[in-house]
């Protein structure tokens, strides 16, 4: 079993920036799938973006080139930088590990999640 501990949510007006971290309590998973998913309210949990085991990213087309995902080994960690934000992007952000399918198109499959964190983008 992890533990996924979640930090850096909160408001900030359009096309601000935040800070998303995320660290496992064991590096047990350090060589799986580990990435950042979303729900806003009445909407399904989409992918936003995940790294391999190796440090491949791979990005939700609606965040591509404004999201960048980093990942710390030493940390058995995960961060999630969001820039030029916007109002659609308000959700609570949850850390997973993936352990069956490492895409941001699923989340189908044996995986961990953290508590969730909520960014709010609003003027």
């Amino acid at each position: 079993q992890v533990h996924l501990a979640e930090s850096g949510g909160g408001s900030v007006q359009p096309g601000g920036s935040l800070r998303l971290s995320c660290a496992a309590s064991t590096n047990a998973y350090n060589a799986y799938c580990m990435g950042w998913f979303r729900q806003a309210p009445g909407k399904n949990r989409e992918g936003v973006a995940i790294t391999d085991g190796n440090g491949r990213p791979m990005y939700a087309d609606s965040v591509k080139g404004r999201f960048t995902i980093s990942r710390d080994k030493s940390k058995n960690s995960v961060s999630l930088q969001m820039d030029s934000l916007k109002p659609e992007d308000t959700a609570m952000y949850y850390c997973a590990i993936l352990t069956t399918v490492c895409t941001v198109y699923s989340d189908a499959g044996r995986n961990y999640w953290g508590q969730g964190t909520q960014v709010s983008v609003s003027a």
